[in-house]
């Protein structure tokens, strides 16, 4: 049994109105935690129904995150048919996994009920394909056939992003038939900003703003106030070019359309913002060699993800060591240059990855194509010319005064701005060709430009001390 008393826990007002469960750090309050955790202890089910069933779904989500797997399943356990199946949408992979293959089928599938159509596939997608079907099985027929529909979209499109549920009405009805039918039908989403017109195939003729209805006469007809669709979505393209469009023409929803331009459902901003979220963490976690790894992973998981990028790191090491082998005898002559090495190579591969970074992303945002990457490609080459000057002198007086030689000095300088102006187009030419050839820039990049900011360090440095100290 918990040491919580239960004067102190009926103090905890969190989920109700004007309270707050975040500490000012933002992560959740401690003292929430801990009466969250004596309530389960207790098996309290009515301090859970009065203050966690009650919280926002983001809330319970970032609640089922902060506490430990066992509490996570007693948790859902305990709050039974009031647990909103929606937090599963706000939390990892992993623990979304972890707690739905502990509930029943059934319990599943009357929560999904209760769902947007978004949300249900969400967490439709990752479950088997017998439990998904015994789901959908237990589903009303009409909503059974939509989820279905958008589940047979590839993964990451629009189609799997998009809604289900919107109003649409044929193009000779009138405003005040649209309102009337607006007003009495049970079954229409319960928000929406625009109505669409459709033809009796269901294809899509134009969409009308509900501030357009609302100062629009009664008799009106809806075509003659229907304006034409703004860049309806083909329901195949990818989530990511979906975004882009809403980023790049100020969209709030869009319609998504099948090949025949057949209206199928509706992708509005809160999901654009959770796509644009998820698709800049995984470019950060793939250019770091990661993958798509969440803190939720176990260990093994994690080594797993992680050891093919550290094995080919491995080989580019390798490589790069071979360069030094071959100026091993001057070396041995000059120990100052075994110790100057790595800030040659060092330095280079901060460059690169500079470089790099900003032009995976300007990729993965469509700001760089082939129209302007020679023009970006002479910028960055300045750039790297710059730096070069700049850095290469300074690690030269430091290294000259360091060592009392003002020819190592100028060795390391040179070497340090012909390793910066390399870095600094590996960074760019690298991801360009991989983008060319169809490969993930963000994937693929980091192992390369290191491997030529090491071995074009190494090779510039030592090979330029091997010709001055042979020609002297």
């Amino acid at each position: 049994m918990s040491n919580i008393g239960e004067d102190d826990r009926v103090r905890v007002h969190a989920g109700e109105a004007g309270e707050d469960i975040y500490a000012e750090d933002g992560s959740i309050r401690s003292d929430f935690l801990a009466m969250v955790g004596a309530a389960i202890a207790d098996r309290d089910v009515l301090f859970l129904r009065q203050h966690v069933a009650r919280l926002h779904e983001s809330e319970l989500g970032d609640l089922l995150e902060a506490i430990q797997p066992d509490q996570r399943l007693a948790l859902v356990r305990l709050l039974g048919d009031d647990f909103d199946l929606t937090a599963l949408t706000e939390v990892d992979e992993a623990i979304r996994l972890e707690i739905v293959e502990q509930m029943p089928n059934a319990q599943i599938a009357a929560a999904i009920g209760d769902l947007d159509s978004d949300d249900a596939v969400y967490i439709l997608e990752d479950l088997d394909h017998e439990d998904r079907e015994e789901i959908l099985a237990q589903l009303p027929f009409t909503e059974r056939v939509r989820l279905r529909r958008a589940l047979d979209y590839p993964e990451q499109s629009a189609g799997r992003r998009m809604r289900s549920e919107f109003v649409a009405v044929p193009p000779f009805w009138t405003v005040g038939q649209t309102i009337d039918y607006t007003r009495e039908d049970a079954d229409l989403p319960e928000s929406f900003t625009e109505i669409f017109v459709i033809d009796p195939t269901f294809k899509l003729l134009g969409v009308v703003d509900l501030d357009r209805i609302l100062r629009t006469k009664r008799q009106v007809r809806i075509e003659s106030i229907m304006r034409e669709t703004n860049h309806p979505i083909p329901a195949e393209m990818d989530q990511e070019e979906a975004a882009q469009l809403f980023e790049q023409y100020d969209l709030l929803s869009a319609a998504v359309v099948d090949d025949n331009g057949r209206l199928v459902g509706v992708l509005t901003i809160d999901d654009v913002v959770d796509v644009i979220q998820e698709e800049a963490e995984e470019d950060i976690m793939r250019l770091g060699g990661v993958g798509d790894e969440e803190l939720s992973d176990t260990v093994t998981e994690i080594s797993r993800s992680r050891v093919p990028w550290l094995l080919i790191n491995l080989v580019t090491a390798f490589i790069s060591a071979s360069v030094i082998s071959l100026f091993e005898a001057t070396i041995e002559e000059v120990v100052a240059l075994a110790i100057l090495m790595p800030i040659v190579a060092g330095m280079g591969g901060n460059a690169g990855s500079q470089t790099m970074t900003v032009t995976v992303r300007a990729l993965a945002t469509r700001n760089l194509d082939i129209h302007n990457a020679w023009r970006v490609a002479r910028r960055e080459a300045g750039v790297g010319l710059i730096n070069g000057v700049v850095i290469g002198c300074l690690v030269g007086l430091v290294a000259g005064f360091w060592f009392q030689d003002v020819h190592i000095g100028g060795l390391i300088a040179t070497a340090m701005l012909i390793n910066m102006f390399a870095a600094a187009m590996a960074g760019i030419m690298i991801p360009l060709l991989l983008d060319r050839a169809g490969a993930d820039p963000a994937v693929s990049s980091a192992v390369f430009v290191t491997a030529i900011t090491d071995t074009t360090g190494f090779f510039s440095f030592l090979g330029l001390a091997t010709w001055w100290f042979l020609s002297t």
